[in-house]
C-alpha cells in the first residue's frame, strides 16, 4: 500500500514564477517505508515537505497522503501527519513538559496515551523536563521536536533536515530512533543534504534544482554508477585536483575527505583488465607534474559520487 503519492508537483516563487523550486516531480512511498529526499540547499526539499504538510499550495500537480488529497482534504489530513520543520519552531519560553502537553492537547490526546511511542526519546529528555526549550542543546531540541511531532501517533512523519545543526553523536542517535519508529508502522519521509544519511533509508530520491535525478535503494543507486573511480592523494591536494582535472582520461575530479575522487571517461565494463595500466599511467602523469606522496587506489562509489555524476550528466 502506498502511503504517499506525488504526481507532477510544481512550485515556483517570485515574479511570474521566476524561481522554480519544484519542476514536475513524481514519486511514491510505501506504507512503513523510510524514504529519503537527498539534495543540497536550494534543491526544493523544504518546498516539497511544506506542500505535503498542507502548509503551502503547489502550482500544479497532485499529492496524496493516506489516500487524502493535500489540498482538498487538508483538514482531515493534518490529524494524520507529524511534521518537524528544519528550523526549531517549538515554544522556546515553555518547558519541555509544557511543550509536550500543549501539542498533545492540540491533537486531543495526552502524553500518557501515546507514551510508549515516544518513550525511547523522552527518557533522554526527562532529566530536563522543567528546562525551557530555548535553553536545550541542538540535539535535545531535535529530540523534543520529534516527540511533539509523534505525540498524537501520526500515520505519516515528515522530517525536514533533522540532522542539520546537531553534533554527529546526536545525529546518529536521531537516525537510530527513526529506525525504531518503523516498527510502529509509521511512514517516514525525511529530507537531508547529508549524502551519508542516504545509506540509512530504505529508498532515496536524489533531488537537484527541483528535479529528481535518480530514485532507488541506496544499493541500487550505487550499482548504477558505471565509470571507473579512483581515490587519489598527494602532498599538495589543491594542485592535485587541478592537475587531475586536466588529465586526458578524467571525466570529473572533486575533493572527497582526505582524497580526491577521480572518475574516468571510459565505461566500467571490462575495465578490470586495464586497471593496473591506467593506475601506472596516472602515477607517471602525477610524478611528471612534480607531485610527491602519491597514493592511487580503486574506490567504491557512494551515493555522493552518484549524485555528482548525475548532476554532471545533466
Amino acid at each position: 500500500m502506498q502511503a504517499i503519492v506525488v504526481e507532477q508537483i510544481t512550485k515556483s516563487y517570485g515574479p511570474k514564477g521566476a524561481v522554480k523550486a519544484l519542476d514536475g516531480i513524481s514519486f511514491s512511498v510505501d506504507k512503513g517505508e523510510l524514504f529519503g529526499i537527498i539534495g543540497p540547499d536550494g534543491a526544493g526539499k523544504t518546498s516539497l515537505l511544506r506542500i505535503l504538510a498542507t502548509l503551502i499550495l503547489p502550482d500544479a500537480g497532485e499529492a496524496y497522503l493516506q489516500d487524502l488529497h493535500v489540498v482538498r482534504d487538508y483538514k482531515r489530513l493534518r490529524s494524520l501527519l507529524g511534521y518537524m520543520p528544519g528550523r526549531f519552531s517549538l515554544y522556546q519560553d515553555l518547558s519541555v513538559q509544557e511543550n509536550l502537553s500543549f501539542f498533545a492537547a492540540v491533537f486531543g490526546t495526552r502524553i500518557e496515551d501515546n507514551y510508549e511511542l515516544i518513550k525511547d526519546i523522552y527518557v533522554q529528555l526527562e532529566p530536563f523536563k522543567n528546562r525551557r526549550a530555548g535553553a536545550l542543546s541542538g540535539g535535545m531540541k531535535q529530540k523534543l521536536a520529534l516527540c511533539c511531532a509523534l505525540i498524537h501517533k501520526p500515520e505519516v512523519l515528515l522530517l525536514d533536515e533533522p540532522g542539520t545543526g546537531v553534533d554527529p553523536v546526536s545525529r546518529k542517535e536521531f537516525w537510530d530512533m527513526l529506525q525504531r519508529l518503523k516498527s510502529w508502522g509509521i511512514t517516514i519521509l525525511v529530507s537531508t543534504p547529508n549524502m551519508d544519511e542516504a545509506e540509512l533509508c530504505d529508498r532515496v530520491a536524489l533531488l537537484h534544482n527541483g528535479r529528481i535525478l535518480a530514485m532507488d535503494t541506496p544499493a541500487g543507486i550505487r550499482d548504477s554508477y558505471d565509470r571507473p573511480l579512483f581515490a587519489v592523494r598527494s602532498a599538495d591536494m589543491y594542485r592535485l585536483i587541478q592537475d587531475l582535472r586536466h588529465w586526458p582520461g578524467a571525466y570529473s575530479c572533486y575533493a572527497f575527505g582526505e582524497y580526491a575522487h577521480l572518475a574516468l571517461h571510459q565505461s566500467l565494463q571490462g575495465f578490470d583488465k586495464q586497471a593496473d595500466t591506467v593506475m601506472a599511467e596516472l602515477q607517471q602523469y602525477l610524478e611528471s607534474h612534480h607531485h610527491t606522496g602519491i597514493e592511487v587506489l580503486r574506490a567504491a562509489p557512494g551515493v555522493e559520487d552518484c549524485f555528482i555524476a548525475s548532476t554532471k550528466d545533466r
